[in-house]
């Protein structure tokens, strides 16, 4: 029986798979898997489980990358049904976890399933899911494709199924993104009176004219297939409600869209500079910045591969899909270094929202999407 992706899909949102929690959600797409002849791996790094699993032995490999965890659901009141039931009504498909990502999860097994089917010779379809993308992606798909490395295991091409389109199913591709940069920065002084400034250490100043040093860099004009990187500057804390006390202690967060002209290193390098002479401007206060590049920027230049996901998307659809580089971070960023990657999946409007739904058409149409990019790179 043709693996049925609304019966999968909903099989996998209920089980509460909130990062790092897997609760039975790769058993269910590994025995699915094991089902139709794919050789299933479970990989435990830390607490997170993930999964590899390939058809095939020979040929090209093409595998399809995302992730059962999900975000947790908040107000669990605030949802129109629970949020772990796999409801559908009224035509949608509702569940944490129904956007981003479990359906095209269920989308891309049904693809394969029927690929298979028809009769795949010369070639390997591979899944690698795991289970730690919405959470610090240290022990997911970073760690699985080490393991992979190490036995000599190869990915030639990789379909990553976060939800990328906005209005229609397949309007729009993403071929890179941008990196990200978080940082905290803490100045500590003397608190004092504002009538004395000279008998305090003002740490609000440093922080200020650190933030403007910072800001005051235009740090590019833009990159091929990338807007300008941008530093926002988040919050300011500081918790003094007087008008005449210099406080002891501030803090302030700022976040780096980065694009393919800077790496996570080099920016968290020009930010330990820009501290140093921050601080040597402000005897007595203490600049302290903890700052982690969460994800590096990708970029999969326009050619063979985006050409193939762009047909397989008219051939369903009729439709030109966009090729873009906007939104977030995703685990595109360690895959680029194995193999060319690109994202396509569901709409993303309410992904990590209350009452996250996809259309159940919709997840019918992006099954026959990958069908289609399955028969294109296997043709």
């Amino acid at each position: 029986m043709a693996t049925d992706p609304i019966a999968l899909a909903q099989d996998l949102i209920r089980r509460r798979s909130v990062t790092p929690t897997d609760d039975g959600a790769l058993d269910v797409l590994g025995a699915t898997l094991e089902r139709l002849g794919f050789r299933v791996r479970r990989l435990r790094f830390g607490e997170v489980d993930n999964l590899y699993a390939r058809f095939g032995a020979t040929g090209r490999n093409f595998c399809f990358a995302g992730h059962t965890d999900v975000v947790p659901v908040g107000d669990e009141q605030a949802w129109s049904v629970p949020p772990f039931a796999g409801v559908v009504q009224d035509g949608w498909l509702i569940g944490r976890g129904a956007a981003d990502m479990k359906a095209a999860i269920a989308a891309f097994v049904a693809a394969a399933d029927e690929t298979i089917a028809a009769g795949l010779e010369g070639g390997s379809i591979s899944f690698l899911i795991t289970g730690d993308e919405e959470g610090p992606a240290i022990d997911g798909t970073r760690r699985v494709l080490e393991a992979l490395a190490a036995d000599g295991e190869r990915i030639d091409h990789c379909l990553v199924g976060e939800p990328t389109s906005v209005d229609l199913v397949g309007d729009v591709v993403k071929n890179g993104r941008r990196g990200s940069l978080n940082a905290v920065v803490t100045a500590t002084g003397k608190q004092g009176h504002v009538a004395y400034p000279h008998l305090a250490a003002n740490p609000v100043s440093a922080l200020l004219d650190l933030a403007q040093a910072l800001r005051a860099r235009r740090l590019d004009d833009g990159a091929p297939g990338f807007d300008p990187s941008n530093l926002e500057v988040t919050t300011v804390d500081v918790d003094n409600a007087a008008h005449n006390v210099i406080p002891a202690r501030g803090t302030a967060k700022f976040n780096i869209r980065f694009n393919t002209h800077h790496s996570g290193a080099a920016l968290l390098d020009w930010i330990e500079r820009t501290r140093t002479q921050t601080a040597a401007a402000h005897p007595g206060v203490t600049l302290e910045i903890v700052a982690r590049a969460t994800g590096e920027p990708f970029y999969t230049e326009p050619g063979s591969f985006t050409d193939l996901v762009q047909a397989a998307v008219r051939d369903v659809t009729g439709r030109a899909a966009e090729l873009s580089t906007s939104g977030g971070t995703s685990d595109a960023r360690f895959i680029k270094n194995v193999c060319p990657v690109a994202e396509l999946g569901l709409q993303n409007a309410t992904a990590h929202m209350v009452d996250e739904r996809v259309r159940v058409e919709d997840v019918h149409t992006l099954t026959r999407i990958y069908r289609a990019a399955l028969q294109r790179y296997f043709a």
